[in-house]
């Protein structure tokens, strides 16, 4: 398994070495020892989540408040989506920052998206299958989002807005500077 940095230092993309013969191919696709080598702490993934989904669909930008912060491990197993992660982290120097990474079934590349940033992602090929590990249960009271077409984050979703499919929820969230609901640069919401 290959770490990387991405231009914002704590999301980083994971890429499993691929061996493949005329058979198909096998792929380890998560190693908690190696990665948590890589971080420097513990990271307790407690619940898988899997998501299908048409072209088009949009999912985010999702986050948690703590206690029931997420960090998250995302993939594609089948088609190709663009992936997102939003610094939401106030004084952070990469405060309302993107990282975007295409993910998909071939390149089996995953983000590593900590705690402390907004999650979302966009479909890019019909019947996509997205896979992602979680820190922490889902909690409904500490669930928020952010508007994805803040036009502050400056996010290029490689879809066409009128060809964007959206849950109610996703379409009502906040702007990134309207919203209290944040976490703070420096604080470990790891301990």
């Amino acid at each position: 398994m290959k770490f990387t940095r991405t231009e914002i230092a704590d999301v980083i993309i994971c890429e499993p070495e691929i061996h493949g013969d005329a058979r198909g191919y096998f792929v380890e696709t998560f190693r908690e020892d190696k990665l948590e080598e890589f971080l420097g702490f513990k990271i307790n993934f407690c619940q898988d989540n899997e998501s299908k989904s048409s072209r088009g669909v949009l999912r985010g930008l999702h986050y948690q408040l703590a206690p029931d912060a997420q960090t998250k491990l995302v993939r594609v197993i089948k088609g190709r989506v663009l992936d997102v992660a939003v610094d939401i982290r106030r004084g952070s120097p990469t405060f309302g920052k993107h990282v975007a990474v295409e993910l998909n079934s071939q390149n089996k590349k995953q983000l590593f998206v900590p705690r402390g940033f907004a999650h979302g992602f966009v479909v890019l090929e019909d019947d996509t299958i997205f896979a992602y590990k979680v820190d922490n249960y889902y909690s409904p009271k500490n669930d928020r989002g952010i508007s994805f077409n803040d036009k502050e984050l400056k996010i290029n979703w490689q879809v066409p807005h009128d060809e964007l499919n959206l849950s109610q929820k996703d379409t009502t969230q906040p702007k990134l500077g309207e919203t209290n609901d944040l976490f703070d640069y420096g604080v470990n919401y790891y301990a």
